[in-house]
């Protein structure tokens, strides 16, 4: 009884011990991160990892790290990974708004645009992730804008229904407007001929 139990005290001890110094490898990578000495800072994420491999702050951290390194594909398997596992919503949004910002700055647009649907599945207050997603809403739609021809179909069902809104006349309508024109014909050919035979007559003083 008492070997199991000194076993437990140690095993004890050694997570605390352990938990202790994963939280001083995190914080060292924090200052030198700050400082923009990723290589250092990725070194003593990695550390910290080693003493608690469940911790979640230095898994996230070294993904941003990776980021910053330009080691983009390593930095979105761990975010994604940080999503799949996370068990709170909150870091699981963080995660997803990490890979969305770095598929973005990849130009891989649709797939950014799933990671901030994600984001904000899990969040959905988030102000960043929602104008990131319209921004790569609006740059995939630049990048490929609809087909000519669709636009042109558009515009002739356009006219094709502004046409059939147009009030169509009638044939008694139609009659009247064409009686009135030959009337006008008529009155503008009498007008002519008067002018014709009046012409070189003498003017009354």
């Amino acid at each position: 009884m008492k070997k199991q139990f000194s076993i437990l005290l140690f095993l004890l001890i050694y997570s605390i011990v352990n938990a202790q110094q994963a939280e001083l490898s995190v914080k060292k990578g924090n200052d030198l991160y700050k400082l923009k000495q990723y290589e250092p800072a990725k070194a003593a994420y990695e550390e910290a990892l080693v003493y608690d491999p469940s911790s979640k702050t230095a898994k996230f951290n070294l993904a941003s790290t990776n980021y910053r390194l330009s080691k983009k594909s390593e930095a979105i398997k761990e975010f994604d990974e940080l999503a799949i596992n996370s068990s709170e919503a909150a870091d699981r949004a963080k995660a997803f708004y990490n890979k969305g910002a770095i598929l973005s700055d990849q130009k891989r647009l649709e797939e950014s645009i799933e990671a901030y649907k994600n984001a904000l599945r899990q969040n959905p207050d988030d102000k960043e992730a929602r104008e990131n997603l319209q921004k790569a809403l609006m740059e995939l739609k630049k990048k490929n804008p609809p087909p000519k021809k669709e636009n042109e179909k558009k515009k002739k069902q356009e006219q094709n229904k502004k046409q059939q809104q147009q009030p169509k006349m009638n044939q008694n309508e139609a009659e009247q407007k064409l009686k009135l024109l030959q009337q006008k014909e008529k009155e503008l050919q009498q007008k002519m001929q008067k002018s014709k035979t009046g012409a070189g007559s003498p003017k009354d003083w």
